[in-house]
């Protein structure tokens, strides 16, 4: 059964209760990332994503990190470029401490202490994913094809960039960005909806609401090329980047079983054609909505050798992505539905689907309505998809070494 209410001050609640679950899940959805963010403050949702475990009025970092451990909470947060998410999931008999737990968290007093120490984590973190070619890859790929769109901005910024954002900084951005009707409050599993919204407004009914703009300009692709290099790169990557369905749409369910078809990690044409054949490390093709844009991906790492001939490959796997069968389709959706099945087994999974829905379309879609789209999409639909999103321009980043 699924519940909404908006309170007073703009914060909306949402709740998916599901019956026979043995646990709960409670989460924040801001709608804030780094697309939100000027290039002098790269980073600063994911260094504000940080601050939120570091203490508040009612509790120090000690406090809040101990308050979770004794009610056994799996609690963690993410940023993306878009959005920051906050969540838990507790045994439902600490409900009503688990609420009080993340409520205070999501009010921290960014404390310079705190502030000026985890701003040190943050550079380390900055410079361990450096040393990633698959990280580094993906953030220069996105940075090439939107080019000055600030859908392509990083999450982790710069070491520049973190190292001059200043507490005063930071409290601007959070007054901006975490205000109420800028963010849902959300709970899946097992709860009781009327004692949530009790909660709810006890905790969060006094936080003060301002409005909260995002730049959500269109996107045109263009056709490029380019090569990195990296020093000690044992394996060379090549990716290439198209237009893609955006969150708005029902396309993207489409887009979804057609990149099963072609990139997913079993049974896809890059499986068959260059990790089955032993020519790549890893291959795959994915699909990212997002808020009004999106994009597919698709990567691979191979020998140097044999960057030219597996990045021919993929680009030919992309550029016919209409040559499948009605076998393979029916396939692609067995996996799509199982894997949509068993996420929504899983509260904390659940949770994040059904938040991120909202956030993006303010609708609930239930997983037997999905179900049914799914098993609705036809090859001709999936053909229409390419027509209207046929890869073309595309952008191509290889990563060597050098």
């Amino acid at each position: 059964m699924f519940y909404q209410k908006t309170l007073h001050n703009g914060l909306t609640l949402i709740g998916e209760s599901r019956s026979g679950a043995l646990s709960t899940a409670i989460g924040f959805f801001v709608k804030t990332g780094s697309r939100d963010e000027s290039p002098e403050i790269a980073g600063m949702s994911h260094f504000l994503e940080h601050m939120m475990f570091k203490g508040t009025k009612k509790r120090s970092a000690l406090e809040l990190t101990y308050d979770l451990g004794a009610i056994g909470a799996q609690a963690n947060a993410f940023t993306s470029e878009e959005n920051t998410v906050y969540y838990m999931t507790i045994l439902p008999e600490y409900f009503e401490k688990g609420m009080d737990i993340l409520c205070d968290m999501l009010r921290s007093t960014f404390v310079q202490e705190e502030f000026d120490m985890e701003k040190k984590v943050i550079l380390e973190e900055i410079a361990l994913y450096q040393d990633k070619p698959s990280f580094v890859l993906y953030e220069k790929a996105l940075r090439k094809y939107f080019t000055n769109h600030p859908a392509g901005n990083s999450v982790l910024g710069t070491h520049k960039s973190v190292s001059d954002i200043t507490r005063e900084q930071m409290l601007a951005y959070f007054n901006a960005r975490y205000t109420p009707s800028n963010m849902v409050l959300a709970v899946s599993g097992a709860f009781n909806w009327e004692q949530f919204c009790t909660r709810a407004e006890d905790y969060c009914g006094m936080w003060n609401n301002y409005s909260a703009w995002r730049d959500a300009r269109e996107h045109v692709a263009t056709s490029d090329k380019k090569t990195i290099t990296k020093k000690d790169l044992q394996l060379a990557h090549v990716c290439f980047m198209a237009d893609g369905p955006s969150m708005q749409t029902d396309l993207r369910y489409n887009a979804h079983l057609l990149a099963m078809i072609l990139g997913d990690s079993t049974g896809s044409k890059t499986y068959w054609e260059l990790i089955d054949t032993g020519l790549a490390d890893v291959a795959s093709i994915e699909i990212s909505e997002m808020d009004g844009v999106g994009f597919v991906m698709a990567h691979a790492s191979t020998e140097p050798k044999n960057l030219d001939k597996v990045g021919h490959i993929l680009n030919g796997i992309m550029r016919n992505a209409g040559d499948f069968t009605d076998e393979e389709l029916d396939m692609a959706k067995t996996k799509y539905r199982t894997r949509l099945v068993l996420h929504g087994e899983n509260s904390m999974s659940r949770l994040v689907s059904v938040g991120m829905e909202w956030i993006y379309n303010k609708q609930y879609r239930p997983i037997e309505e999905e179900l049914n789209i799914i098993n609705a999409i036809s090859k001709e639909d999936i053909l229409s998809l390419l027509r209207k999103f046929s890869f073309e321009p595309m952008t191509e980043l290889r990563l060597v070494a050098g």
